[in-house]
């Protein structure tokens, strides 16, 4: 089956076609400008969602798109919103229309278990939605696309509601794990927290995710239905659980710097028995090995 892997240039996209290719999987990575983090042996195909004219010649000659492309900072949403729904929705819409075009009927979503942002926990599938930011309204916005082209019978879909991603080749320095790296290696002055950093998260390693994907290529559903899944780990992290266990790997203190807490929600752990159920994926990495990961990853243990 070739797939197509749009953002394959991305953190998330880059692990997915890697994980494709390596599980027998014709893979083509479409990119906006360039293919640094593509793996180097796969074919890159480029293209602009939001230049829907530059999509059909991306999608030819296809079995399935994996659609991973997007913007994805929740707070630079709230102060900037527009672009997220030009991006995330528009450009999925565009995305649907040239695979309308084409006759590609297979499609798999990458996208945020933050669309429901409830007390309940562990979230399922079956809780209401209740996005708290333009991010997570953009990609409920386009879950709906998806599932109404499917419901026209044009259309066979999975949605991966995914968790916080961490590991791998994340050198990304907004995110948690590689601003934590930084702190313990005297690199970051301090680790700024919002609030008192009893906030818990579901943190998911990329290898983790990205096998979800091969899961979901492999148990899609009969064009006319789109399910959806969450994908995390299964357990919650706090902040500063994850503060003391990089202190213990590193023997290093870590110091913080606290600001107003954030307008979230105090927890959000995923239930993602269906996935195991239904798609037959499972996570395989714990806290424990992604924080040691992290560090070894870039400071490798002395003999």
């Amino acid at each position: 089956m070739r797939v197509l892997v749009t953002g394959a240039d991305g953190y998330l996209g880059s692990a997915v076609a890697e994980r494709l290719d390596r599980d027998g999987y014709e893979v083509v990575g479409l990119v906006r400008r360039e293919r640094d983090r593509v793996p180097r042996e796969l074919p890159v195909r480029f293209a602009d969602l939001r230049q829907p004219e530059s999509l059909s010649a991306a999608v030819r000659d296809v079995d399935a798109v994996c659609h991973l492309a997007g913007l994805t900072r929740a707070r630079e949403s709230v102060a900037d919103p527009l672009p997220y729904f030009q991006v995330n929705v528009g450009g999925t819409v565009a995305l649907l229309e040239a695979m309308a075009r084409a006759g590609i009927e297979k499609m798999v979503f990458a996208s945020t278990v933050a669309i429901y942002a409830t007390d309940i926990q562990p979230m399922t599938e079956d809780l209401p939605d209740a996005p708290p930011h333009p991010y997570a309204a953009s990609k409920q916005a386009a879950e709906s696309a998806i599932a109404a082209q499917a419901a026209t019978g044009r259309l066979a879909a999975i949605v991966l509601r995914m968790s916080n991603l961490v590991g791998g080749a994340d050198t990304d320095p907004t995110r948690l794990l590689p601003r934590l790296r930084a702190v313990a290696a005297g690199t970051g002055a301090r680790l700024p927290i919002n609030g008192d950093g009893t906030a818990t998260r579901d943190y998911l390693h990329i290898e983790d995710a990205a096998r979800a994907f091969t899961a979901a290529l492999t148990h899609l559903p009969a064009p006319g239905a789109c399910h959806r899944y969450n994908i995390g780990s299964g357990t919650g992290t706090s902040i500063n659980d994850l503060i003391d266990r990089t202190t213990r790997r590193t023997g290093r203190p870590i110091p913080v710097e606290h600001h107003p807490a954030a307008q979230e929600p105090p927890t959000l752990v995923c239930d993602n028995s269906r996935a195991a159920r239904e798609l037959d994926w499972r996570p395989t990495w714990d806290i424990e090995a992604i924080v040691r990961e992290m560090w070894t990853r870039h400071y490798p243990p002395t003999p």
